[in-house]
């Protein structure tokens, strides 16, 4: 009898944790909570008094961040719980940890880490497109000048074709 009590009990935990697991939407807002309040602690252990211009200040940051983050945060369900993490360095690191309809973050370190990452992988891209861009218009004055000089080349062969 307390053997099937027990399956009951267990049977009914499971089917609890599959019914309240929580969306990526409510992954999504404990992540920028949780920035929100990285960002406050971060103005704060830096002297920032808060008035408006911080406050906006800070709204533009963590948009920047959620923006950011956003393209890097992938979730893993499992059923009975769900994970969302970030890849950095080529490894997943765990941010979050969603059951029983709460969700709940990890240590600001990590999160600090993941950001930090996030903005530099992006930084780099950017860079990377301004090389390419760069490259795409030397090569373009490359070839116009060729076809300057081919052009010009042309013209003297037909001049003296001419004479």
């Amino acid at each position: 009898m307390k053997k099937l009590l027990t399956i009951v009990i267990i049977l009914g935990v499971a089917i609890l944790m599959t019914q309240t697991v929580p969306d990526k939407k409510a992954h999504r807002e404990a992540m920028m909570k949780a920035i929100k309040e990285y960002v406050d602690e971060e103005a704060e252990n830096k002297g920032i008094k808060d008035n408006g211009l911080t406050r906006f200040g800070k709204n533009v940051v963590t948009k920047a961040i959620e923006g950011a983050l956003s393209a890097k945060l992938k979730e893993s369900n499992y059923y009975l719980f769900n994970t969302t993490h970030i890849k950095m360095k080529d490894k997943n690191k765990l941010l979050s940890l969603g059951l029983f309809g709460q969700v709940i973050t990890f240590n600001k370190d990590m999160l600090r880490d993941a950001l930090e990452e996030a903005a530099q992988e992006k930084a780099e891209e950017k860079a990377e497109k301004r090389q390419q861009k760069a490259e795409a218009k030397a090569e373009k004055r490359r070839l116009k000048a060729e076809a300057k000089a081919e052009k010009k080349r042309l013209r003297e062969l037909k001049k003296q074709n001419k004479e």
